[in-house]
C-alpha cells in the first residue's frame, strides 16, 4: 500500500501546501516516465508553467492534480486561455490525477496522456470578482467525468500498483495521435474512439456507431456527412490496431 510520508510536509502550515509537497514527492519517488520508461521523472522548479515534472530523457512533461477521497466530476486547473492555446498547439503536459484517503493512503493514481486532451473537456469558469487578488482572471476546470474510462492509465488502482506490462500496453493506445498535427482530424478520431468506448459490448456493429450521429451533429452542426466521417475514422482505428474489422460491418475492440 502506497502512503504519504507526512513528515515531509511538517514545515508547511496550510493543508493545501502539505498535500502538495507530499503528492509531488510520492509521484517523483516512484513513477517512471510513461513515454520512454528509461528513467524516473524529475520535479521541475516551483511555478514552472510547463508542468510539475519532466523526464530528463525524452522531455515529456507532467502535471499533477490531487484530491481527497474522490476525484469527482471536474478538477480545477489554471488559466482557461492558456490551456486552450496549449491544446491547439499540442504543447499541453500529460496529467497525473491522484486521490488519497483521510489517512493519506494513495487510493488511485492515474495518467491521462496529453493526446487525449481536447477543448471539449475544458470548462471555462466565471471570471474572478473585481476585488479578488487576481481580479477578472478566468480559470478553467478539467471535466474529468467526460474522459472515457479506457483513456485512463492507472498506476495505482484501489490501493494496488498495476502491472507494469499492462501499463505499457495501455500507453500504446492512442499514441499515434501524439504525432497528429491537424487538431480537427485528431478530435474527430477521439470522438469516434469515445463512441466506441461508450458501447458496452466488446463486439459492435456499424449501426450501433450510427446511433451517436445526433450527438455528433449537435457538436458539428455544419457537418452534413457525420456517418461518412464515422466510417472513415473507424478505418483509421482499424489500421492503428484499436479495433478489428470482422466483416459485414461488425467490429471488435482490441
Amino acid at each position: 500500500m502506497l502512503q504519504f510520508d507526512t513528515s515531509l510536509a511538517e514545515k508547511y502550515k496550510s493543508s493545501s501546501q502539505k498535500i502538495r509537497v507530499m503528492s509531488e514527492n510520492r509521484v517523483w519517488k516512484y513513477i517512471y516516465c510513461i513515454n520512454c520508461w528509461t528513467s524516473k521523472i524529475d520535479t521541475q522548479p516551483n511555478n514552472n508553467k510547463a508542468g510539475d515534472f519532466i523526464c530528463s530523457n525524452c522531455k515529456w512533461e507532467y502535471e499533477l492534480k490531487s484530491k481527497k477521497n474522490s476525484l469527482g466530476k471536474k478538477i480545477n486547473d489554471g488559466a482557461y486561455q492558456t490551456m486552450i492555446d496549449k491544446i491547439n498547439s499540442n504543447s499541453q503536459p500529460n496529467f497525473f490525477f491522484l486521490n488519497y484517503t483521510e489517512t493519506f493512503e494513495v487510493k488511485n493514481l492515474l495518467l491521462i496522456p496529453k493526446h487525449f486532451f481536447t477543448s471539449a473537456i475544458i470548462e471555462k469558469r466565471n471570471p474572478l470578482s473585481s476585488i479578488a487578488q487576481r481580479a477578472n482572471w478566468v480559470w478553467c476546470n478539467i471535466l474529468f467525468s467526460k474522459l472515457p474510462e479506457s483513456w485512463k492509465i492507472y498506476i495505482v488502482k484501489n490501493w494496488v500498483f498495476e502491472d507494469k506490462e499492462k501499463i505499457k500496453k495501455l500507453r500504446e493506445k492512442g499514441m499515434f495521435l501524439n504525432e497528429e498535427k491537424n487538431q480537427e482530424k485528431k478530435w474527430r478520431i477521439l470522438d469516434t474512439m469515445n463512441c466506441v468506448d461508450r458501447i458496452q459490448n466488446n463486439q459492435f456493429s456499424l449501426d450501433q456507431i450510427y446511433q451517436f450521429e445526433s450527438i455528433l451533429k449537435t457538436k458539428y452542426p455544419n457537418n452534413n456527412f457525420i456517418k461518412d466521417k464515422l466510417r472513415q475514422q473507424l478505418q483509421i482505428l482499424r489500421d492503428k490496431g484499436i479495433i478489428e474489422f470482422l466483416g459485414k460491418w461488425q467490429y471488435r475492440k482490441i
